[in-house]
């Protein structure tokens, strides 16, 4: 059984004018379990609100909420520790990687971001706590015969490095999350959940005519084919999401499934209650 929750990410917006209040809104759509979204993380070690951790902690706890996890942006193995001892005050036992790593048509370069992730791996690993690759649709380009996403399977220690799979973005990048899931199961210890519109404005993969699979894809490029249109809320749009969980229920390290909205039509807090409303349709989710 899967226990939902969010990535804050979510609600970005709302946190910037009225952190707290926003977090309170989050607790009373009925999410427990939030995943933190440092862009900030060489100023600031924490979870992107500037607050030490005994201050974000205490809050946490008032409002019933828990910590599962933080990506940390940018990835610095001379400033990792900062962040790592401000998560264990925390409570947050797991970091992970998000969008400041793109391929850049070299292979040779993913090489040497996969020796970082290992190193930082074992920091986590030295402290108890779990490194862990978070996914989006530019790992699916194919670099001499193998796609990024297996280059990094093969270059990363799957002791030092797990993975927190995005399924919407996987799917976007033309490769079943589904299958993924399985095939990687003993590494996943995240799940990120979101929604692709029945009728949107572009086809699924990303590599159907809206961008050369050998292109160079760089943040301006993933920027630029991100269409804000092609979001949807949890349980609305066409993704196999009940597909998708129950392939989850057999990963041994995964206890979480968490809503990432990237975008929505609709105000923040209103998005996130109806994906809520949404994970409530379907069977493999644990509610307490």
């Amino acid at each position: 059984m899967l226990k939902p929750g969010i990535q804050l990410y979510s609600v970005r917006q709302s946190l910037h004018k009225d952190p707290y209040g926003t977090l309170a809104k989050v607790a009373d759509a009925g999410y427990r379990y939030v995943e933190a979204a440092n862009h900030n993380a060489r100023k600031d070690p924490g979870v992107g609100f500037g607050v030490p951790a005994s201050a974000m902690k205490e809050h946490l706890e008032r409002l019933g909420l828990q910590i599962v996890g933080s990506h940390i942006n940018p990835l610095d193995i001379n400033s990792i520790d900062d962040v790592l001892d401000y998560h264990q005050e925390l409570g947050n036992e797991q970091i992970g990687c998000d969008i400041e790593f793109y391929p850049y048509n070299n292979l040779d370069y993913v090489k040497e971001r996969c020796s970082v992730f290992n190193a930082i791996g074992e920091r986590c690993r030295q402290r108890g706590m779990r490194f862990y690759y978070h996914n989006h649709y530019q790992e699916f380009q194919i670099f001499d015969s193998k796609t990024v996403f297996q280059w990094i399977m093969e270059y990363t220690d799957p002791e030092l490095v797990f993975l927190e799979l995005d399924t919407y973005w996987v799917a976007r990048g033309g490769v079943d999350p589904v299958a993924l899931i399985q095939e990687h199961n003993q590494r996943l210890v995240l799940l990120h959940q979101k929604d692709f519109p029945k009728e949107a404005p572009q086809p699924l993969s990303m590599y159907d005519g809206l961008i050369n699979p050998d292109a160079t894809i760089n943040m301006d490029v993933f920027d630029a084919t991100k269409h804000p249109r092609c979001f949807v809320e949890i349980g609305s749009g066409s993704l196999p999401i009940q597909d998708i969980i129950n392939a989850a229920q057999d990963a041994p390290h995964l206890e979480y499934i968490l809503l990432e909205q990237d975008h929505t039509q609709l105000d923040e807090i209103l998005s996130i209650q109806r994906s809520m409303e949404g994970f409530k349709k379907f069977t493999g989710i644990a509610w307490e």
